[in-house]
């Protein structure tokens, strides 16, 4: 018996040996791992930074490297009182908060929502929206996080041939905040401006979500762009066809909101600008 069950006990300890000798020496001699060293990069602000409409998600997905995490919390008609009240910037802290990350950047653009005659969204430009951006700097380093703030994108509506700068005010209160806390800004909408006026009013038409109609292209060539007329038409019947229909992406022209062309090249800017005024931030950012 004691033979058999050395014998079984041989076999056993052969069979352990000639596995391990199988093993890869690669495995076997892996080096200790060089803990992750990861950024990230939070976004703050309107539909003009936020899906389906903004530049965030092509900065998101073309202009940062797999070091540096980009979360896209912006949402459409959010202006810098209503994102605050309904709960949204309290998201955004607690994705802020997160730990792990070596540094995390927030980048806060508001302004076309501030603006007046928006019911729930304006905010007075004289106080309340440098007061609301200046509290946003200080929960953001508050958080252990390096804010960052952006000037309102352009919108691309032109007169004569000229550039309506209806945002300027609201830019250069965005400035103003910026030098006084010595926060890192991104003039987007200086840069925005002076490459929509180079492209004029027909040449920017396509950076927007759908095509122009036939008389907003008429009214453009002659350097004067044109919003849409009503289209009268019976109401479309709700889809009732499954317990939870998804969400539907609401595309449109307009002179303010981004197809994949404007998107594509607003956050091209945001980039170029971002590792100008952000220099510890360029080796995690694409051109």
């Amino acid at each position: 018996m004691r033979c058999k069950s050395w014998l079984l006990g041989s076999a056993l300890f052969g069979l352990i040996s000639a596995a391990q000798a199988a093993v890869d020496p690669a495995v076997l001699d892996r080096p200790a791992p060089t803990p992750i060293r990861a950024s990230k990069i939070v976004l703050v602000g309107d539909s003009t930074t936020a899906v389906q409409g903004g530049w965030g998600p092509a900065f998101c997905a073309r202009h940062v490297t797999s070091f540096l995490t980009c979360t896209n919390l912006a949402r459409g008609g959010r202006s810098t009182y209503n994102y605050r009240a309904e709960g949204s910037w309290a998201l955004a802290e607690a994705e802020i908060r997160t730990p792990g990350y070596a540094t995390t950047w927030v980048l806060v653009q508001f302004g076309h929502n501030d603006q007046p005659g928006k019911p729930g969204r304006s905010t007075d430009l004289q106080r309340e929206f440098p007061d609301n951006l200046r509290r946003y700097v200080r929960e953001i380093r508050a958080a252990g996080a390096q804010p960052v703030l952006l000037t309102p994108l352009t919108r691309r509506q032109f007169a004569d041939g000229v550039l309506i700068d209806d945002l300027a005010p609201w830019a250069e209160a965005v400035r103003t905040v910026a030098r006084e806390m010595e926060v890192p800004l991104v003039d987007l909408h200086a840069r925005s401006r002076a490459v929509v006026q180079a492209l004029g009013p027909v040449a920017a038409m396509p950076l927007a979500q759908a095509a122009a109609t036939p008389a907003q292209v008429s009214a453009a060539l002659g350097g004067t762009t044109v919003g849409a007329a009503p289209v009268a038409g019976a109401p479309v019947a709700q889809n009732n066809a499954v317990a939870e229909p998804m969400g539907q992406a609401k595309l449109a022209f307009d002179y303010t909101h981004l197809g994949p062309d404007g998107a594509a090249l607003f956050a091209t800017l945001v980039t170029e600008e971002l590792a100008r005024q952000v220099p510890s931030l360029r080796p995690l950012l694409i051109p």
